[in-house]
């Protein structure tokens, strides 16, 4: 069995991304570590290890799997993609939670939660990467039918996401992409500028009228003082995450010795959406410039992939998933220091949650899938 399958993986790892798997992989086991010291105040982090050590391990399946599976193939098939999504969102109506976050984005069963806007952001990705790259080689990019078509198809799926789960960070992680990959594709600016005076137009609508309080106040509360003046409501996670990555200074105070990392009141989600915070207090601004260098890599080589493609789909997904990864990063450690609203967005690869770290190593494995173009002869079984 053994010798069958052995030029299979000797060709894998001589065509794949080896060096972007590294890099996930290197991300992946340092947030696990701050993850065991960050609930280690409040419970035993078995549990929590547990979860996250198997979420990688799918991760990399899903590496693999993506990498040696035709990204055409998934394009051409857009329909389905756009099946699952559609389904994801239904079951959210029926089967979505918020986790007293207020953002019915969690589905679970047996314990087990699955968040579907992160399967949803892949697939965007690909469809949207196929929809843009059928306009550009059957018309005019630049036309506006063609600038309706691909802006129907974000609003759609972005409108869904705000209706159904009111989701606004992964919301706007799709908005990024959207951007971006009209950019690498080449619409005219002007057309960014018609799109940016009917989102000024619209705004105060949405604001009034779709956005509930407590969501205008969080995307306030970084900017207006006044809306949490002591600091005690609902700025008190960005202060306290402030205030830890202040007492960390340059080197830290090491695992599972943060003052505010290892009281359990301190503040939630140390865990989640706050572990940029937990890497400043535990191993001070070397810790963080550490983990902002790894995340800075693997986006500038999802961008160097999508550069050397020579082909349209293949450039658009690789810079929507740098976008994905890049928008991410920049919100989720803006949250931690106080310069972006708090809207639920995890890091990406460190952050801990099952659904955040199989779709990230799946994303990382589209980037590979490209490297690994065109498929050995020994792969071609696979489709």
């Amino acid at each position: 069995m053994l010798k069958k399958i052995r030029p299979y993986i000797r060709k894998y790892f001589e065509r794949a991304d080896v060096f972007l798997l590294v890099v996930c992989l290197i991300s992946s086991i340092l947030g696990t570590v701050m993850i065991s010291s960050a609930v280690s105040a409040y419970t035993s982090p078995g549990r929590y290890i547990f979860i996250q050590v198997f979420s990688i391990f799918l991760g990399v399946a899903a590496f693999v799997l993506f990498t040696v599976i035709d990204s055409d193939i998934l394009g051409e098939n857009w329909q389905w993609l756009c099946v699952i999504n559609v389904g994801l969102l239904i079951l959210l109506v029926f089967f979505g939670q918020d986790d007293g976050t207020g953002n019915k984005a969690w589905i679970r069963f047996a314990g087990i939660g699955i968040q579907p806007s992160e399967v949803i952001k892949v697939l965007y990705i690909i469809i949207s990467a196929y929809q843009m790259t059928f306009i550009k080689e059957h018309g005019d990019i630049n036309s506006f039918r063609s600038v309706v078509m691909m802006a129907g198809h974000f609003i759609v799926v972005f409108g869904l996401i705000v209706f159904v789960s009111a989701d606004l960070g992964s919301a706007s992680i799709l908005l990024f992409i959207f951007l971006v990959m009209l950019f690498m594709l080449g619409v005219k600016l002007y057309w960014f500028g018609i799109a940016g005076a009917a989102v000024a137009a619209v705004i105060p609508l949405l604001w009034s009228f779709f956005l509930k309080p407590y969501q205008q106040q969080r995307l306030l509360a970084p900017y207006d003082k006044t809306i949490d003046p002591d600091g005690y409501g609902i700025t008190w996670q960005t202060s306290q995450s402030r205030l830890a990555l202040a007492s960390g200074r340059l080197t830290g105070i090491f695992a599972e010795h943060g003052l505010r990392t290892q009281e359990s009141t301190a503040f939630t989600g140390k865990h989640t959406d706050f572990i940029f915070s937990v890497f400043g207090e535990e191993f001070g601004m070397i810790g963080c410039l550490v983990v902002i260098l790894l995340l800075a890599i693997i986006v500038i080589h999802c961008v160097k992939v999508g550069l050397q493609a020579t082909r349209t789909f293949d450039m658009l997904i690789c810079f929507g998933v740098a976008a994905s990864f890049c928008f991410q990063s920049f919100i989720n450690i803006g949250m931690c220091i106080g310069i972006t609203p708090v809207i639920g967005i995890t890091l990406p690869f460190f952050s801990y949650g099952g659904s955040s770290m199989v779709t990230s190593f799946a994303a990382a494995g589209l980037i590979s899938g490209i490297k690994f173009k065109p498929k050995p002869e020994l792969f071609r079984i696979v489709y």
